[in-house]
């Protein structure tokens, strides 16, 4: 039963990458937005931000950004799912001999695959434009574990708004939120510098973790208790969302 689960899941990712390289459009979407937003922060806001550090302020940054891109990049998995669900595709699988939870996890891997070259394509830009890090293999390894599970925690999120929504825009909406949160995070700016209502909330608001972890890999520096509070609610909204949307799945399939 494994084997064709995973045959299975193998088959649909990539039906569903055929459907992206068919259509480049969405990684170069995902990529520019991030893209222009660091250039605004390096070369127009950059100077006049105190970091309270003597790096660079792209290193400093860069992850915030790199988040921004992957919370950008989700909202194309609930819009393709909400898509089959209402073209009907979903009801021929169901008539075939085919592992229900492959169907899900095929439009997740499909995302993470497209969210980590969009991810790439910023990391390359940020380098010409001047972005450096000492980081060993293992802290490099590190990173892309970080963003990895970030990935997967907001694309099963966004099978969640897939499988609910009514609408096309309604389906891709809800990631809006989402990628205004590094905003209000260490992302950008110190949270000292911040009002005191708005710095509790930054302090104590997931991405800070996250961001505040990627940046010390980054630059070879203790990541203290950050990473560890960042796995846990990653890998925490992981178990809660899947289990989640494979109910939501079921009952709309049964």
């Amino acid at each position: 039963m494994t084997s064709y689960i995973y045959s299975d899941t193998i088959t649909l990712t990539v039906r569903s990458l055929r459907h992206i390289l068919r259509s480049p459009d969405t990684i170069i979407t995902t990529a520019v937005t991030p893209i222009a937003l660091m250039l605004l922060f390096v070369y127009v806001l950059g100077g006049a931000i105190d970091t309270g550090s003597d790096q660079p302020y792209i290193d400093y940054m860069l992850p915030g950004i790199l988040l921004i891109c992957i919370a950008s990049g989700i909202a194309y998995t609930a819009y393709r799912l909400f898509l089959d669900l209402q073209g009907g595709i979903f009801e021929r699988f169901q008539s075939m001999p085919i592992a229900r939870s492959s169907v899900l996890w095929a439009h997740v891997l499909t995302s993470l695959a497209a969210n980590l070259v969009s991810v790439a394509i910023v990391t390359g830009v940020a380098l010409v434009i001047g972005f450096r890090s000492g980081a060993s293999i293992a802290a490099w390894l590190a990173i892309a574990a970080m963003l990895t599970l970030f990935t997967l925690a907001l694309t099963w999120v966004a099978v969640i708004a897939g499988l609910t929504a009514k609408t096309v825009d309604g389906a891709s909406a809800f990631s809006y939120p989402l990628i205004f949160l590094p905003f209000v995070s260490s992302a950008f700016v110190p949270t000292d510098s911040m009002p005191a209502p708005v710095a509790w909330f930054a302090e104590n608001q997931p991405v800070t973790s996250i961001a505040n972890s990627v940046r010390a890999l980054f630059a070879q520096e203790p990541v203290g208790n950050d990473i560890w509070l960042a796995i846990a609610f990653l890998g925490g909204t992981v178990v809660v969302a899947v289990a989640i949307a494979i109910a939501i799945y079921r009952r709309k399939m049964s």
